[in-house]
């Protein structure tokens, strides 16, 4: 068995695809009405679609998952987020913690949490 796609819901999707394609260069691979795959195995799920399959409310920023990108030019990605979208909600700017590990974490417009850190040599 193999993990294929982690899905995030998001309210406005032409606004989360060109989040995700200029922060972290992921493109979109196939358009299924509502769900976006993009490389890497990240799906974008139209927030309607996923309220109505429920039949709940959604709890944007509810901290029980990340989203994890590894990057080695941690300062550059911070510059770039920063002019990008300077309006980031953070959860902690750029630290390093004390095994050496460089990390951020924000959130996405529609408040799902990403980690973004240094390659730790995991293969």
């Amino acid at each position: 068995m193999k993990l294929r796609n982690v899905l995030i819901v998001v309210k406005d999707m032409e606004r989360s695809k060109r989040y995700y394609h200029e922060l972290f260069g992921l493109e979109q691979m196939l358009d299924n009405n509502g769900n976006i795959i993009l490389t890497e195995g990240l799906v974008l799920q139209d927030e309607r679609i996923w309220k109505e399959f429920l039949g709940k409310e959604l709890i944007p920023f509810n901290n029980t998952c990340e989203l994890y990108f590894e990057e080695s030019n941690m300062e550059a990605f911070v510059e770039k987020l920063e002019k990008l979208y300077p309006e980031t909600k953070y959860v902690n700017r750029l630290m390093t913690h004390s095994w050496g590990q460089k990390v951020v974490r924000f959130y996405d417009p529609d408040g799902n949490l990403i980690e973004v850190g240094t390659p730790m040599g995991l293969k």
